[in-house]
């Protein structure tokens, strides 16, 4: 399997669709699509992600890595070949914050997993709390890179429960991972450091374990 997970992952660097198509579709026969989804894409993805904090890819690469992923599952695993399981309405937006990669890297991995989620952009509070009520989303993944917007996720969960509102919110970002209680403290109701989490505390909402 790393074997397979090594190909693909450079397959997605050098944006060869065709070579990524070709590297799946050789393990739809022994491996189900939940396991490819977890062991091979979920994981590719994180790991051009954690690259390019490091430094060793290009923006553009993790960009065009989650926009391959997305369309491979949609061509390859059809919605109706799925094994869906139901899921709250979902929405995920980039809070008061200008660093798109989280949010891109597990909106892909979402996707990638079957679940419908909308992508709300970067948002303020005020238009994220509308939009949140417009929709009737019951989850909102929340993505930040700095300090100051991780706080503004209290007036977030201040202004819904003006509202009468019972959303959970799912937070992510480095300023989480530095501060392992701030998620708490900003009133999240879950908190993830990696696209993996992020499916598994979805799966678990959905389950209502959490």
């Amino acid at each position: 399997m790393e074997e397979i997970l090594y190909a693909f992952q450079e397959a997605l660097l050098s944006t060869d669709i065709i070579k990524a198509r070709q590297i799946l579709s050789k393990t739809t026969n022994w491996i189900t699509f939940e396991q490819l989804i977890e062991t091979v894409i979920v994981s590719a993805l994180e790991n051009i992600g954690k690259g390019w904090e490091r430094g060793e890819y290009a923006l553009s690469q993790v960009y065009m890595s989650g926009r391959i992923c997305e369309e491979l599952v949609e061509t390859l695993f059809p919605p109706e070949s799925r094994q869906r399981k139901p899921a709250p309405k979902m929405a995920i937006a980039l809070l008061n914050d200008y660093h798109a990669l989280g949010k891109r890297v597990v909106y892909s991995a979402l996707h990638a997993s079957g679940f419908d989620v909308l992508d709300y952009g970067r948002v303020t509070t005020e238009d994220l709390v509308q939009k949140i009520t417009n929709d009737g989303i019951e989850v909102i993944l929340l993505s930040v890179l700095m300090f100051p917007s991780a706080l503004h996720v209290k007036d977030v969960r201040d202004m819904l429960a003006q509202q009468g509102s019972n959303v959970k919110i799912v937070v992510g970002g480095a300023p989480f991972r530095l501060d392992r209680q701030l998620w708490r403290q900003v009133g999240a109701d879950a908190v993830g450091y990696t696209a993996s989490d992020a499916i598994n505390i979805i799966q678990a909402i959905s389950a209502g374990a959490a």
